[in-house]
């Protein structure tokens, strides 16, 4: 399902209601959204949690207000203020131009205040405790970043990104790089993958449905932007037992989603040594 989370509750929180709520056991989500931000949140259920491992791999689209002149140590508006500075002097295109140098695959120091776990912990849990933390950068991918609002010293951005991509980090990083700090003051998660904002149900609305089955999306519509192939009855039958195919598509890195003749989603397959692999199989489970 898509869900439009609300502000101020966590991901989990979302699932715990939806799962009370409409009394379904088994529930997760597919890309955690902070409390501070709102918007698409793809929420799986029953066997269908087994495929939230891929969709939250999905690009995702953001709409993101920067508050430029003011630095906290959390990257957004919940965090202390650790600095500030004047920003008057800032003008529309320092910060087109310094937006130019993060797109493409770059490397992106996390926030401190993350759920990003090192020695079993989580960030901000060894953060809070006063512990040293040290942060590694990580290979992301900024497909485009744009300026849609300049009012400062206050600054609306259009991000396209991989997933696993801080937003947050961006925010500070882009006020570092016009030499004033920043913090991300709001943020709204606009696409998923093929889940888009004008299509997710608000929370409280699904929440008080009596027709809620209605908002379930198919696997095979919910996975329409990866690559698909459909397999034969027997090739289909040799999935299902583990075994690897051989098919008429070009190598890649990618997983590829397999369907029966009849549509049903049989198993997410990966290339290996000159055949295609189950990675995980489906078939009987969704």
């Amino acid at each position: 399902m898509n869900v439009n989370k609300p502000v101020g509750l966590t991901s989990h929180d979302v699932v715990a209601q939806v799962r009370r709520g409409l009394g379904v056991a088994k529930v997760g989500h597919a890309g955690t959204l902070d409390p501070l931000a709102d918007g698409v949140l793809v929420i799986c259920l029953g066997a269908a949690t087994r495929l939230s491992e891929y969709v939250m791999r999905s690009t995702k689209s953001y709409r993101a207000r920067v508050r430029l002149g003011i630095r906290t140590d959390t990257y957004d508006a919940e965090g202390r203020v650790v600095a500030e500075q004047p920003t008057d002097h800032v003008r529309r295109t320092d910060a087109e131009r310094a937006l130019t140098s993060f797109i493409g695959d770059i490397l992106q120091t996390p926030p401190v205040y993350s759920a990003i776990k090192q020695g079993g912990r989580k960030l901000y849990q060894r953060a809070r405790a006063g512990e040293a933390v040290q942060l590694t950068p990580r290979p992301v991918r900024i497909d485009s970043a744009r300026i849609t609002d300049w009012s400062p010293p206050e600054v609306t951005l259009e991000v396209v990104c991989s997933a696993g991509t801080y937003i947050r980090s961006l925010a500070h990083d882009l006020g570092l790089a016009l030499g004033v700090g920043a913090h991300l003051a709001g943020l709204t998660r606009t696409a998923s993958g093929c889940f888009t904002l004008a299509q997710a149900v608000p929370l409280q609305a699904l929440l008080t449905a009596s027709d809620w089955q209605a908002w379930v999306i198919p696997p095979r519509a919910a996975l329409s932007d990866w690559p698909s192939v459909q397999l034969s009855s027997d090739m289909a039958a040799r999935i299902s037992h583990g075994q690897r195919v051989s098919l008429p598509l070009p190598e890649t890195d990618q997983i590829v989603f397999a369907y029966t003749e009849d549509g049903a989603l049989a198993a997410a397959l990966r290339f290996q040594d000159g055949q295609w692999r189950p990675d995980k199989v489906f078939l009987g489970g969704l």
